[in-house]
């Protein structure tokens, strides 16, 4: 456990039939579901209104989510928050999206079949270590009181302000065509959808992130990690 936490962390392979009081418990966020939506069923599982995370995942991403349950975890959220993430995922080179990512519209489309594995490996590099990265306006970040994707969604222009990450490793893993897959080492804060968006740019063809994983939180594994659907089921059998 990283030296401060002091609450315990649930794996799958925990029993839940008597709760600590005050604990974090390893989830596997499924895609098409928000971090909050999770945080709702979990909720009404556990029987507890507060109920915090400790780093959003988007709708379209998938993996670890450590979810903090009771008033004594959810004071250990930003010690939690401030650990090392590792992310595994896909970037579709050629096609830019308004959000980085596939949930919005290709709003730019560019040939990308002259770019080489060296290409790749010449940009990739640059991403590696401290870099400065701009959010996407589709983010949760407030501007003047006000989430930024409520803005973007309205079309208004922001002025968003960088911020420093550290990216520890970028590794492409494969390509297949205008796909790349990679996997990632950074620190908290990091946008990866910025990340992808950055790449794509940096090659002069554009690109977006198509898929995304995360695979662990500072020691803790999403392979630990409790199936949400499972913990629901088990939830609402021992409420019958």
């Amino acid at each position: 456990m990283p030296e401060n936490i002091s609450v315990p962390v649930l794996t799958r392979s925990d029993l839940l039939d008597e709760l600590p009081d005050g604990f974090a418990i390893l989830i596997d966020k499924p895609k098409g579901i928000t971090s909050f939506g999770t945080i709702r069923k979990l909720r009404r599982v556990f029987g507890i209104k507060k109920v915090g995370h400790a780093g959003t995942l988007d709708p379209m991403a998938t993996g670890l989510l450590i979810v903090l349950v009771g008033r004594k975890a959810t004071r250990e959220q930003d010690l939690f928050m401030g650990l090392p993430k590792v992310y595994s995922g896909t970037i579709r080179l050629g096609e830019s999206t308004p959000s980085y990512d596939a949930e919005t519209l290709v709003e730019e489309t560019k040939a990308t079949e002259h770019l080489t594995a060296d290409d790749l490996e010449s940009v990739r590099k640059k991403f590696v270590g401290e870099i400065e990265q701009v959010p996407p306006i589709y983010s949760a970040i407030k501007v003047g009181g006000e989430r930024l994707y409520k803005k973007a969604r309205r079309g208004e222009m922001v002025d968003i302000k960088t911020r420093q990450v550290t990216i520890d490793r970028f590794q492409i893993t494969d390509r297949r065509g205008q796909d790349v897959d990679f996997l990632v080492h950074c620190s908290k804060g990091t946008y990866i959808r910025s990340l992808a968006n950055d790449f794509g740019q940096k090659l002069g063809v554009g690109g977006h992130l198509v898929g995304l994983r995360r695979d662990a939180i500072g020691d803790y594994q999403v392979s630990d990690a409790w199936n949400l659907d499972d913990l629901v089921e088990l939830g609402a059998d021992e409420n019958r």
